[in-house]
């Protein structure tokens, strides 16, 4: 067994399609973690803009969470909706490309892969540094620890959606049940001391006001808050994942899903209110996440507190595999529609899109790079790309709506439209409330993300106008070409070189460009033993000697020049440019060659021309023992 199929399992067969769709139970963790997680983050987001507020900050995160969870309960409606009526996935970006048009869909998706992007850095980052707080003495190894992180879900995913299924469902089930215990007890205990408990763990004290309830600040901490819906729209994109039917079982998953997220902020929001729990200075001394704190002041800190601080850690770290299974399937759409490179569309040895895969992980790997695991920086971009996604979504299914018309049409319209409003409204105080911290950022990247995709469209659009035929074959044969062959030495590589050069050609040119290699010796004194004396007995025309002396040392500006030359002198004939090679019998051994031959035949791709044909003549060594 081989060390590849170790790592990523046999090669599945594309009829086996089947056996890797998941259901909603593996859908959860592959679809919804990024949703999920964002609980343990969004809540915090809106209290950390609250904390001029001190105490009175509380007063605002129930209001605040019961609009987040309105406007979530409006967009679950409308992406059922979505999900019904385009079975085959692709989420926003078809549904805006065939209801809005071809830039609105372009849009979409390039806020949806920004996203994607930003949610694999930032979620790994959040989740190491959610670890490193715990264990300081990791702190030196925090970029070491996300790329091992990162390099987990990749290959998690390149083994197939099933693998990664079945890999992440103990750690997200596991944050769905102590959460949801925690919030459980706490609210009996609020509810049992009259909405006062007391806690068991006193969270820090609460800071005095600096402030006053803006609402400009308030707006702020809303567009903070609303960074809890990132991932939301997962399910819409990959409906062809699931198992048949397909779009029931995706809207099962999507139901799980929101109704997990909303009990989440939910409860969260109670037990901060009811606990007296706020945010503290990120970054600073005494920092505690709101969970840390809310899970200490319900059920203490004993072996509970720090198996539910476990599981947060590892769903924040493994949420970013919700880009993992969505990424690189709005990838594959756009490469369908010629919008991304070709080899987006391919599936790899488990049926995974390998390729989108290892771009996903390659981007967010130079992000976490450059911001050396710690990207706090980013967070700011995210909640842009995915309402973004949202409204174009809905916008696009208003326009569905009205296209089909009918009586029952009415209502879907009117579900859509509410959810177009509302999150265009939402979109417009995000961007508004986070312009400085980084929302103009994102606005940039869409519109370079939306550039990229017409230039790659209109790349494939100039090949196809180029090689399209629009004449039958033409069965004149045309004149034999020149035919020029590179050789180093008289050797059998040479020789096989010649003896095909032949056989397409009476002309053939046998080159040699003389360096300072002083075991090479110029053939011109015995050309006329090797090859003219016996081409003559045979009646053949023979090869002709061409020696170039390179005063500068170089070999490839001379052989360019002498082929190019007779491509000009001889603009109605072709030139054949014969590359004798030598292959290795070990892949070791090409260390120790200089790989001429294959740096010629790129050269001559790029810069020879349309008269000019490249033409391999491998010659094969034995298979030697490497030591003797």
């Amino acid at each position: 067994m081989s060390l590849t199929t170790v790592l990523f399992g046999r090669r599945l067969a594309s009829d086996e399609e089947e056996k890797e769709q998941i259901g909603p139970l593996s859908g959860i963790p592959v679809l919804g973690l990024d949703a999920l997680a964002s609980a343990s983050y969004g809540p915090e987001a809106a209290l950390t803009v609250l904390m001029p507020l001190g105490a009175l900050g509380l007063r605002y995160i129930l209001p605040l969470s019961a609009l987040v969870i309105a406007l979530l309960a409006i967009v679950y409606v409308s992406y059922r909706q979505t999900i019904a009526a385009y079975p085959s996935g692709g989420g926003s970006y078809i549904v805006a490309k065939e209801n809005l048009g071809t830039s609105a869909g372009l849009v979409a998706a390039a806020a949806l892969l920004l996203d994607y992007v930003l949610n694999v850095a930032v979620a790994i980052s959040a989740g190491v540094g959610a670890l490193v707080s715990a264990v300081p003495a990791l702190l030196p190894h925090t970029l070491g620890l996300c790329l091992a992180v990162l390099t987990l879900l990749t290959a998690a995913n390149l083994r197939g959606l099933r693998t990664a299924g079945l890999v992440f469902m103990v750690p997200t089930y596991a944050f769905l049940g102590c959460l949801f215990a925690v919030i459980a007890i706490g609210i009996v205990r609020t509810l049992l001391h009259g909405g006062h408990p007391t806690p068991v763990v006193a969270p820090p004290s609460l800071p005095a006001a600096v402030g006053a309830a803006s609402l400009g600040l308030l707006f702020h901490a809303f567009a903070s808050g609303c960074t809890a819906m990132t991932g939301v729209e997962a399910v819409s994109n990959g409906v062809p994942a699931f198992r048949k039917p397909s779009s029931e079982q995706a809207r099962r998953t999507l139901s799980y899903i929101v109704a997990s997220l909303g009990v989440l902020l939910a409860g969260i929001a109670l037990l901060a209110r009811a606990y007296g729990v706020t945010a503290t200075e990120p970054g600073k001394s005494g920092y505690q996440s709101i969970l840390s704190q809310i899970v200490g002041a319900v059920v203490g800190r004993g072996p509970f507190y720090y198996v539910t601080l476990a599981a947060v850690v590892a769903v924040l770290m493994l949420s970013a595999n919700t880009s993992f299974a969505d990424f690189p399937r709005l990838c594959q759409l756009l490469a369908l529609d010629r919008f991304l490179p070709e080899p987006f569309i391919h599936r790899g040895r488990r049926l995974a899109f390998s390729y989108g895969i290892s771009v996903l992980a390659g981007l967010s790997a130079l992000l976490l790079v450059i911001f050396q695991g710690i990207t706090d920086a980013l967070i700011p971009l995210f909640a842009v790309g995915a309402f973004l996604a949202f409204t174009m979504s809905q916008a696009g299914m208003v326009a569905h709506w009205h296209r089909l018309g009918g009586k029952h049409s009415r209502f879907h319209l009117a579900v859509n439209a509410t959810g177009a409003a509302a999150t265009a409204a939402t979109l417009a105080v995000i961007i508004a409330a986070k312009f400085a911290e980084g929302a103009w950022i994102s606005s940039l990247l869409v519109i370079g993300a939306f550039l990229l995709f017409r230039n790659v469209q209109r790349h494939y659009e100039h090949i196809d106008e180029e090689v399209r035929a629009h004449e039958p074959l033409d069965f004149t044969p045309p004149p034999p070409p020149i035919v020029v062959v590179p050789v180093r030495r008289w050797d059998l590589v040479a020789q096989k070189g010649l003896r095909f050069a032949l056989r397409l050609s009476p002309e053939v040119y046998a080159l040699q460009v003389l360096l300072d290699d002083p075991r090479v010796e110029d053939l011109s004194s015995e050309w006329h033993d090797l090859v003219e004396a016996p081409a003559k007995e045979k009646g053949v025309p023979a090869p002709r000697l061409a020696v170039v002396r390179s005063r500068y040392r170089r070999l490839f500006k001379p052989l360019l020049r002498f082929v190019t030359t007779l491509a000009h002198a001889h603009p109605d004939r072709q030139v054949a440019v014969v590359v004798p090679e030598v292959v290795e019998s070990h892949w070791y051994h090409y260390l120790l060659h200089s790989h001429t031959a294959s740096i010629l035949k790129w050269l001559l791709l790029l810069r020879g021309g349309k008269g000019i044909v490249i033409v391999n003549t491998p010659f094969y060594l034995h298979d030697t023992p490497d030591a003797a």
